[in-house]
């Protein structure tokens, strides 16, 4: 029937098409029937678990508010018996009340009737005071006609009297106070003096205001004279000292109050003699040369005397400063030498007192340093030191112990102390200073004046070289509490107008001798 094969073919293919159509069509139903079984189950589970969720929710909203109910309750109850425990304390403070109350009246009570017997009192002491008063009015009046005496003027007895006594009290009292102190004081003092004297040990020393320079003879004189005196005032233009060529054999006197001017002077005259050559430009040239050398013995001198305290290097204007000491002279007491030795003093005393011993040995060092600038500087040598030291850059506590060794600013520190008692220990030992004839008289005739100045002193006597003062007074005229007060007078007196080394001990004799002639 279908003889052509592409029609066949056609045919063929068609009907496989529409097998293949049929077979999809039938997947497609199959995974729309699928797809929608798992949304009705999908669906199912959802609608079982929010009703599984609703239900929990229902349970714990239950359980939650049955909690609420319970907390509520036991919150109820608390508040019911604090309310129950606050009405109790109330009708208690109620009743406190009540009798305070009863009993605030029962006192108003007591009150009333005690206000009514104290006026009645008032009234009665009134009375009696007002007749006190005329009975004391008519017996003043009574004892001033026995008397012959005002009130006032008793009045002014009686005061004098009570004076009297109380300043006699006081006397005795300083005078006791004054005498314990001084005793603890004294056997502290010497313990410390003694044990820091046995540790030192230093030389006498002496020096004046000349130097001598010995000269081969006459014709060396010659030649320092020069034609017509020029070699010699060149020299002393130069140098700043006076040079005196006079009848001495084989000697030459330089003389000048700068003592190192006058090393200087001595050094450049000692190298022109052996030289020989001497003339103005010579000298000139010897003397700058030897003032070159000297600052730097002067510089090495004062780092010197640092070293031998033990203490670190200063700065080297300090140091040049401290070295100039070496030429200062004391009461013929070397000054660099003073200085040291106050530095030792200073430095044992520290340690027996367990202070700072390097600050105490500095301040002992520099402590006389302002002497060296008493020709640059206006004012006392240890303010000028103390100023000098603070622009050196030296701390506080030095300065003030430098300033105040002697007294002249107040001590802000226990430095300034130690410096002032190793400053009088190497002044007043044995040996250290010495003084011309002229001088010591005079001071001696100094401290019988001042005592003798005083009123009530009969006779005074200086003795033991002017360490002690004896004071006699009219035992009439006072009595031992004013012969104390005398001799702290007189010791003030004598610190106010005398410069002495050490210290001076004044002792006032009151001696009253009764006579009587038996017959």
């Amino acid at each position: 029937m279908f003889s052509n094969p592409l029609i066949l073919y056609a045919l063929t293919a068609a009907a496989g098409a529409g097998v293949a159509l049929v077979r999809a069509r039938r997947r497609e139903q199959a995974a729309a029937a699928a797809r929608l079984a798992e949304q009705q189950t999908w669906q199912e589970r959802l609608r079982r678990e929010t009703e599984a969720a609703h239900l929990s929710a229902k349970v714990a909203a239950q359980e939650q508010l049955t909690r609420d109910r319970a907390d509520l309750e036991k919150a109820l109850a608390t508040r019911q018996e604090t309310l129950a425990n606050e009405e109790r304390r109330l009708v208690e403070r109620e009743s406190t009340v009540d009798r305070q109350l009863d009993r605030i009246t029962r006192l108003e009570s007591e009150i009333d009737a005690r206000s009514r017997t104290l006026d009645s009192d008032r009234t009665t002491l009134e009375q009696e005071r007002q007749q006190l008063h005329l009975q004391r009015v008519e017996a003043r009046e009574r004892l001033e006609s026995i008397a012959g005496l005002d009130a006032q003027g008793a009045r002014s007895l009686l005061l004098q009297e009570v004076e009297r006594e109380a300043r006699k009290d006081a006397a005795d009292l300083s005078r006791h106070l004054l005498e314990n102190a001084k005793r603890h004081a004294e056997i502290e003092a010497k313990r410390i003096v003694g044990i820091t004297l046995q540790r030192c040990a230093a030389t006498q020393t002496f020096e004046s205001t000349t130097a001598t320079v010995a000269v081969p003879g006459s014709e060396m004189k010659g030649r320092i004279i020069g034609r017509e005196g020029r070699n010699i005032r060149a020299f002393e233009s130069i140098t700043g000292v006076t040079v005196l060529v006079d009848d001495t054999p084989n000697a030459v006197v330089l003389s000048a109050f700068d003592p190192v001017r006058r090393e200087v002077a001595r050094l450049a005259m000692e190298r022109l003699v052996l030289d020989g050559r001497i003339h103005p430009a010579r000298i000139e040239e010897v003397v700058a040369a030897v003032n070159t050398e000297m600052e730097g013995f002067i510089l090495q001198t004062g780092e010197a005397a640092v070293t031998r305290t033990g203490l670190p290097p200063l700065s080297p204007e300090i140091a040049r400063v401290l070295g100039k000491l070496h030429f200062r002279y004391s009461y013929s007491q070397n000054l660099l030498n003073h200085s040291v030795e106050v530095a030792h003093l200073t430095g044992l005393m520290a340690a027996e007192m367990g202070e700072d011993i390097q600050a105490a040995k500095l301040s002992g060092l520099l402590h006389d340093i302002g002497k060296a600038l008493s020709q640059e500087f206006e004012g006392p040598h240890a303010i000028v030191g103390g100023d000098f030291i603070r622009q050196q850059g030296q701390p506080p506590h030095i300065v003030n112990a430098v300033a105040s060794h002697h007294d002249e600013v107040p001590h802000e520190n226990l430095l300034g102390v130690l410096v002032s008692a190793a400053d009088a220990i190497s002044a007043s030992r044995p040996g250290s200073r010495s003084e011309s004839m002229t001088t010591y008289l005079q001071r001696l005739e100094n401290l019988e004046r001042i005592a003798t100045g005083f009123t009530g002193v009969e006779k005074a006597y200086a003795v033991q070289a002017g360490r002690e003062l004896r004071v006699m007074v009219k035992p009439e005229e006072l009595d031992d509490a004013a012969s104390y007060q005398l001799a702290r007078q007189i010791a003030h007196k004598i610190e106010e107008d005398l410069l002495y080394p050490g210290q001076i001990r004044i002792t006032v004799v009151r001696e009253t001798r009764c006579v009587e002639f038996a017959k």
